[in-house]
């Protein structure tokens, strides 16, 4: 056998482990193999209808959280901001007396907005990020207490149940379909979505290269052209457009919203980009990656009920998963370098 002959093979073995998400393949695999064993009903399609839905709640979240970290940055107020999006469409809707739909607008410019003051605020005073949306954590959080009770006089929004244009806002933003005895909730078309449109953005396109760059080095990005700081804003604008998505399913799954939700999701949301392979120090990761590690999230918290155990464990089993994926994704990328 030629040496040729085996060079395809070994390539493909560089490019598996050059993956950034192979870590997380791996470990997703063991939770599927280890809650399938614990648990009998874990295995049920109506059970995996379940997983997915919770999922997909931290997935569309941790699609842009992803992408921003392989940017190179954080963003601690991603959490509360998908409530403020939902808090705006319902008080604006039942204040005004107008269509829900006119909430819904008014709450995609005003979360975009707040998106793009963390990008300007970052790129502008050069603090970091952990700083600057730290500001806007604490901010967003008091005026959602703050302005629900000044204007709803409780921690509550009124319910907008009966309000016109309800229905059609509900059937694209919290709605499910069933196939076969599997309850399916539309969160799960726009998280595959966002990870497809993100998945092509980072390997297609040109905006996809300069996020590796600006993450990677941003001083040699510059050098070259790159256009860090758009580049940083539109990731931030990318992290609030899709608060605005996981916001409104919020708002229409419940018609109401307490004011105080949404507070240390921000973390959930780096867990699964880290356990998805995401480096702490950007430059490294992919949008599938993220979508593995919502998906670990989704088997840790729902097998812990199917295998009726102390929910208590849940953090316990989530900081262990961190620990171990990061190891893991640290062990895979040596060996890819070595391989080089």
């Amino acid at each position: 056998m030629s040496a040729e002959t085996l060079l395809p093979p070994r390539r493909l073995t560089h490019r598996l482990l050059g993956r950034p998400e192979l870590g997380a393949v791996v470990g997703a695999a063991a939770v599927f193999v280890f809650f399938a064993v614990s648990a009998d009903s874990f295995v049920r399609p109506e059970s995996m209808g379940t997983i997915l839905y919770a999922a997909s709640t931290i997935g569309i979240m941790a699609v842009p959280v992803a992408l921003l970290m392989i940017g190179g940055e954080f963003d601690l107020s991603a959490g509360v901001l998908v409530t403020s999006s939902a808090l705006v469409s319902s008080m604006f809707s039942y204040q005004m007396t107008a269509n829900v739909w006119v909430g819904v607008g008014v709450s995609l410019l005003i979360t975009l907005a707040i998106g793009f003051l963390n990008g300007v605020l970052l790129v502008r005073t050069k603090l970091p990020s952990f700083i600057v949306t730290l500001g806007t954590f604490l901010m967003l959080t008091g005026a959602n207490l703050g302005l629900t009770k000044l204007i709803d006089g409780t921690v509550s929004t009124k319910s907008i149940a009966d309000m016109e244009g309800f229905s059609s806002a509900r059937a694209l933003f919290a709605s499910h379909l069933t196939i076969g005895d599997v309850d399916l909730q539309v969160t799960i078309v726009w998280w595959v979505a966002l990870v497809a449109l993100a998945t092509w953005v980072l390997l297609r396109t040109r905006a996809g290269n300069w996020i590796f760059a600006s993450g990677g080095n941003p001083d040699a990005a510059r050098a070259v052209g790159v256009p860090v700081a758009r580049t940083k804003i539109g990731l931030y604008m990318a992290v609030a457009l899709c608060a605005w998505i996981s916001g409104q399913h919020l708002l229409f799954s419940f018609d109401v919203v307490q004011s105080g939700e949404g507070v240390g999701n921000e973390f959930l949301y780096i867990i699964a980009a880290v356990i998805g392979g995401c480096l702490m120090t950007g430059g490294h990761g992919s949008a599938i990656g993220s979508a593995v590690g919502a998906f670990i999230f989704g088997m840790t918290s729902k097998g812990i009920v199917y295998a009726q155990w102390n929910p208590d464990w849940f953090k316990f089993f989530l900081g262990a998963m961190l620990l171990l994926a990061t190891l893991l994704n640290a062990w895979v990328r040596k060996r890819a370098e070595a391989a080089k």
